[in-house]
């Protein structure tokens, strides 16, 4: 018993033993220690040893990692509510502890996930970057770009050069410092606070708009990867909803001329119901058409901030809804001249609607959350008018 009761012991002081040193910052070099706390504002002696260092960053972890929230004024937290698609509660606009709440409750990474991320940074610092940044990254630290050149291959070349460009450089990466934004400007600084309506220090100091550009960047990643997240629902589900007003548009003799022209057995005797559901079933994979994979792979060309996510986002959904239209439509011999017509009439109608949602959803975070949503909406919409041009034509 006596033996068993000390195993449990030392077994219990390994774990505990093990979950404290696996604080991110017990691995971090003096001087990403004194970084952290100065951009956190976080007071620290000099000169201080380690152990000092790392509890003094240890005591104010999770107000800045866990819960950066805690720190943020009125506007901020206006502002983050409306990047994610909330609605502040009337009436406490400036109520700094009803807005507070809010965020906590719409708050989705844990305090786990947000320690562990720094144990892997070049896996999101880089993601709000745009791809002429990126560009310039690898320009900057001789390393020859990709091809294909796109965003995506970017992103990657730069993540997986990260490490050897700080080696060269006599940097760290764990908390990397002012090295690694030596190829923006200050115009770039400016414009990428202002996005996300973050407060801009003044007088407008380069090394103070790079701490709060730091400070912010893995909140903001998680914003992008949010509005990245919302955007390919609201695809898929005007995917859908274009998918069902085609269909409801047919009678049952044009359902069953499309299965009998595409291969696809139609049981003796099967109802309307039947016969949608069994076009359904197959017009994805016969139409090559998938929208939320497209609006998926969208989310690297754009994480220059969340409002040019849903303006890439919005337009690829755009491009898929006129890529099945056209298909459906004219490759199963189905449209007249007319109904052509009419089709490209709508198109020009969504292109329209989903440039002017574009452009305004550039301009912020906060009105991108509504505008892609309204974007993609008025796609869905004016393709539906084309469908049902298209049968009145047939």
């Amino acid at each position: 018993m006596k033996f068993s009761l000390a195993l449990l012991a030392l077994v219990a002081g390994a774990e505990c033993n093990s979950w404290f040193g696996s604080a991110p910052y017990n691995k971090w070099h003096e001087t990403e220690l004194e970084r952290w706390l100065s951009d956190h504002n976080v007071p620290y002696p000099t000169p201080a040893d380690r152990k000092n260092l790392e509890d003094l960053v240890k005591n104010s972890w999770e107000d800045n990692v866990a819960k950066p929230y805690n720190s943020w004024d009125t506007q901020r937290l206006q502002s983050y509510l409306q990047s994610q698609g909330k609605e502040v509660k009337k009436g406490t606009e400036k109520n700094k502890d009803s807005l507070l709440s809010q965020v906590q409750e719409s708050w989705h990474e844990t305090a786990d996930a947000a320690s562990d991320s720094y144990g892997n940074v070049q896996q999101w610092i880089f993601d709000t970057w745009t791809e002429s940044q990126l560009k310039s990254f690898l320009d900057y630290h001789g390393v020859p770009n990709p091809t294909p050149r796109t965003r995506d291959s970017l992103l990657q070349t730069v993540r997986s050069n990260f490490q050897s460009a700080a080696n060269k450089a006599g940097e760290t990466t764990s908390y990397p410092g002012d090295w690694i934004y030596q190829s923006w400007s200050d115009s770039d600084l400016k414009t990428w606070l202002d996005e996300r309506g973050i407060p801009n220090p003044q007088p407008n100091n380069r090394d103070k708009m790079i701490a709060s550009l730091r400070r912010n960047a893995r909140v903001a990643s998680n914003s992008a990867a949010s509005a990245s997240a919302s955007a390919s629902a609201s695809a898929s589900g005007a995917q859908q909803s274009l998918s069902d007003q085609l269909l409801d548009s047919w009678s049952d003799s044009q359902i069953k001329e499309w299965c009998d022209r595409n291969g696809i057995k139609v049981p003796q005797g099967s109802k309307r119901n039947e016969l949608i559901g069994l076009a359904r079933k197959h017009s994805a994979a016969l139409t090559g058409n998938n929208v939320q994979d497209a609006a998926a792979s969208a989310y690297g060309a754009a994480t220059s901030s969340a409002g040019n996510y849903y303006a890439q986002a919005t337009g690829n959904a755009y491009g898929g809804f006129q890529h099945y239209y056209d298909m459906v439509l004219n490759q199963f011999g189905l449209a007249s001249n007319e109904a052509k017509a009419s089709l490209s009439s709508a198109s020009s109608v969504a292109s329209v609607e989903a440039s002017k949602s574009s452009s305004l959803a550039s301009k912020s975070a906060t009105s991108a959350s509504k505008d892609g949503a309204k974007s993609a909406s008025s796609a869905s919409s004016a393709a539906s008018s084309s469908a049902s041009s298209a049968k009145n034509e047939l």
